[in-house]
């Protein structure tokens, strides 16, 4: 039998993270046998679900609250069960909520656990770093700054750089996929991207949709792309309905990254696809908003001014964030607006997007395997 991996990856950003992973492991161990929680992309690396990924796919601590026992007992049968079969090692991906106090469990049981992505320690929450201290045996790190953070506080890390920056080419396929599209070469096109969680379409996607009727009021030339998240499109549909009927509007089932290679400026969540932006070197408006309570007591415990990645990543605002009560649709369009009509503005950003891009291109799924391996031999 080959060797065998438990992961967790507890959303759609994580399944991708984890099946860029999951690639690199399976050239090092052609016969590995993978399995705990995933969603498509894992599952078409051969990882065997035991739970899908969206089960976890909660934002916000009321949201949190509400699905608490259920998540809970998937977290305790899980850990049940990779203490009866003792795989060589477990690899949370992301979604430290989850993920932190079960590789506590297992560690502490004598398995080794691999965190793969860094919790926001810099930003907000810093107190999880002794937690880390307890829970993991190494980190991999997607940025180049936070192996030294956790080495104060204890923790082996190595920085693998972000499996993104080697997913995305360097120039994007612009025209290739606007023709997929069916868009035209010259039309001003938007991507509106209001979250991959059921929480952040309840919360989001009303006010950006909103905006898009306004920029059709205003432009009517402007063609507007929105890529669904698998599961979430009879929640989006009406959505559209409600405040976007008669605009210009594909609906498109995933299909991100396409929507993101042929448009001009992205509306768009904060979150990981706000990397994904800046790798196809796209001018964005961040906007977010989240249930009232949550947003009151995440405010409080920042670090730091931005919450987009990119805007952290540069140390300051090189694209509009919107947040909460600013998210609304009159500054969404309107900040919209100014990146389509200032090419110098949009052509400025990407350049500062291009030397992101060679910051994180690390091959990350070679780097992360080799220190994985080096864990497991330890």
């Amino acid at each position: 039998m080959g060797l065998a991996l438990a992961m967790v990856a507890g959303e759609a950003s994580g399944d991708l993270l984890a099946g860029l992973l999951l690639g690199g492991l399976r050239t090092r161990w052609p016969d590995l046998h993978a399995a705990g929680i995933g969603g498509p992309r894992m599952a078409g690396h051969g990882f065997e679900a035991w739970w899908p990924s969206d089960r976890l796919a909660v934002r916000g601590y009321v949201e949190v609250l509400r699905h608490y026992r259920g998540i809970k007992a998937i977290r305790d049968a899980l850990g049940d069960r990779l203490l009866a079969e003792r795989p060589a090692a477990f690899v949370g991906v992301d979604a430290p909520d989850f993920n932190l106090g079960l590789e506590a469990r297992l560690k502490a049981a004598g398995l080794k656990t691999v965190h793969f992505v860094c919790p926001s320690i810099w930003a907000w929450r810093g107190g999880r770093a002794k937690k880390m201290a307890a829970s993991c045996d190494h980190v991999l790190c997607l940025f180049p700054f936070e192996p030294e953070l956790l080495r104060v506080h204890g923790v082996a890390a190595t920085y693998v750089g972000h499996p993104l920056a080697d997913a995305i080419p360097w120039l994007p396929p612009r025209e290739a996929s606007r023709t997929a599209l069916g868009l035209t070469a010259d039309a001003p096109v938007v991507a509106v991207l209001p979250g991959s969680r059921r929480s952040e379409i309840q919360y989001i996607a009303p006010a950006f949709l909103q905006a898009v009727a306004r920029l059709h009021a205003q432009r009517p030339d402007i063609r507007f792309l929105l890529p669904v998240a698998p599961g979430l499109r009879e929640q989006v549909a009406p959505l559209v309905a409600a405040h976007a009927a008669g605009v210009p509007l594909q609906l498109l089932d995933g299909q991100s990254h396409a929507a993101l290679a042929a448009c001009d400026v992205t509306l768009i969540a904060s979150g990981t696809a706000t990397l994904e932006a800046a790798l196809f070197k796209r001018p964005m408006v961040i906007g977010y908003r989240m249930n009232g309570l949550s947003w009151q007591l995440m405010k409080r415990m920042r670090y730091q001014p931005w919450v987009g990645l990119p805007n952290i990543l540069s140390r300051e605002f090189v694209v509009p964030e919107l947040i909460q009560e600013d998210c609304h649709a009159a500054a969404l369009a309107d900040a919209t607006l100014r990146w389509l009509d200032d090419a110098a503005a949009s052509a400025a950003v990407a350049r500062r997007f291009e030397d992101l891009h060679h910051l994180l291109r690390r091959d990350t799924a070679r780097c992360a395997t080799d220190a994985i391996a080096q864990v497991i031999s330890a």
